[in-house]
């Protein structure tokens, strides 16, 4: 279990996650869930994802996302040591050939 869940509350958020049935229906909840600001850096942190993925280097991604070098170093750190978040996602991803 993911030391940073908190009980019942964050359990009930991921069960509304998987219970979305396609990519409209996710994208109108994090619209309702989140600032468009918090979307943003989330959206952001997963294209860092994936270039980094891509074996693409930090000055390439910072110019092309406007990402800092901190996020881009915390987002690599998360891929290399992290709960496999990232990692899982990308590696579906890539078996659906996305």
């Amino acid at each position: 279990m993911n030391t940073r869940r908190d009980g019942a509350s964050m359990d009930a958020l991921f069960r509304a996650v998987l219970a979305l049935k396609d990519e409209e229906e996710c994208s109108r909840f994090f619209d309702d869930l989140c600032t468009i600001s918090e979307l943003q850096a989330m959206k952001q942190r997963f294209e860092v994802a994936l270039m980094l993925d891509k074996g693409q280097i930090y000055s390439e991604i910072a110019k092309e996302t406007g990402a800092s070098t901190a996020t881009i170093s915390r987002v690599n750190k998360c891929l290399k040591y992290g709960a496999d978040g990232y990692r899982t996602a990308l590696d579906r991803m890539k078996e659906k050939g996305e």
